[in-house]
């Protein structure tokens, strides 16, 4: 058999395809990131000398406070600076912090994406499971009291920005009903709490998360519901559906057999999708709550511009929503067989 046809036989592999595209997705992002990075105005120098010159520093001396502080050279011309980043990337190596002089950025990373992950996980999954069962009891009792308000609802609150949400929680919450203390929940662990396999640790751990949980899940649940009460009404007029009730099968069979898994199928890409986006976007939701996640230190690397960082993570977020979209094509391969077929 020659070489060419050998190698068609491989690309033509459905799973072989998807992870070509999702590595050069990978390093495509990873690319622009480094170049629109810097097309950012100011540079941790200037931002550094400007702070220093607003406090009264002369300009000679803020310049030699800079150079002393962060020992980097950004007059380098940037092709080489991007071989340099690509070389590290390849062995592992975020680099060094900027700002945290000689601090590495996978220390970093190690230290505040563990409670993002935290925070995450516990919402995408509760708001996953209630938008499912919510969604299913809407569809099963469509142009009800019930479907009304739970739809009319789930469109209003998915329609607010999650950083409003989390704003008005602390604001009623927190400082006019005083349901809780808004400085004790500041940060991800209380002082003195050290991560440990304890009951201390644990409840401490989800007495600072609580609130980011809660904005993720109102946030986010109502979008689960809505998708999941088209496609159970979509589902319940399928013709396996009727047959399975014409043979007389018990309805509880039929919504556990043939319609909750059919119509629960399509909302695992969107759910997949979402873990990365979800981890993107708790920069704000971090911010809001002073929780140590790595949205939050995104925040502050994008105040002071520090490349590595803000690299590092840009790097974390592309590879976690291409990660999740292969993984959601990989599952629908096997959960669907005709995709299978198609892409032999």
């Amino acid at each position: 058999m020659a070489l060419s046809e050998t190698l068609r036989k491989v690309w033509r592999s459905y799973y072989l395809r998807r992870v070509v595209k999702a590595l050069l997705t990978i390093f495509v992002v990873t690319t622009l990131t480094f170049f629109l990075i810097r097309l950012m105005p100011g540079n941790p120098l200037d931002i550094y000398i400007s702070q220093q010159l607003a406090q009264g520093v002369p300009l000679i001396e803020a310049q030699q406070m800079a150079a002393a502080l962060y020992q980097i050279d950004l007059d380098k011309p940037l092709w080489l600076q991007y071989l340099d980043y690509i070389w590290s990337l390849l062995h592992g190596d975020f680099g060094m912090s900027i700002v945290s002089t000689r601090t590495p950025v996978s220390d970093l990373i190690l230290r505040f994406l563990p409670w993002t992950l935290f925070v995450v996980s516990v919402s995408l999954v509760t708001s996953f499971v209630l938008g499912i069962l919510l969604g299913t009891v809407t569809a099963y009792r469509r142009n009800t009291l019930l479907d009304h308000v739970l739809t009319s609802l789930a469109s209003i609150i998915s329609a607010v920005p999650n950083y409003i949400v989390g704003v008005l929680i602390i604001v009623y919450f927190g400082v006019r009903w005083k349901w809780f203390d808004v400085a004790a929940v500041r940060g991800s662990l209380s002082p003195g709490v050290h991560p440990e396999w304890s009951w201390a640790f644990l409840s401490d751990a989800l007495y600072h998360a609580a609130l980011p949980i809660i904005t993720y899940v109102v946030t986010t649940v109502g979008n689960w519901m809505l998708a999941m009460r088209s496609s159970t009404m979509a589902t319940l007029g399928e013709d396996y559906v009727m047959v399975a009730r014409a043979r007389g099968l018990s309805d509880q069979r039929i919504a556990t057999a043939y319609v909750g898994r059919n119509a629960v199928l399509p909302l695992f890409t969107s759910l997949a999708i979402s873990i990365g986006f979800v981890v993107g976007g708790s920069t704000l939701i971090e911010s809001v709550f002073t929780y140590q996640g790595i949205g939050m230190k995104l925040s502050s690397a994008l105040t002071s511009r520090d490349y590595p960082v803000m690299q590092a993570i840009f790097i974390i977020i592309c590879t976690s929503v291409v990660a999740a979209n292969l993984l959601a094509d990989l599952l629908y391969g096997l959960l669907d067989p005709r995709i299978r077929i198609e892409g032999r």
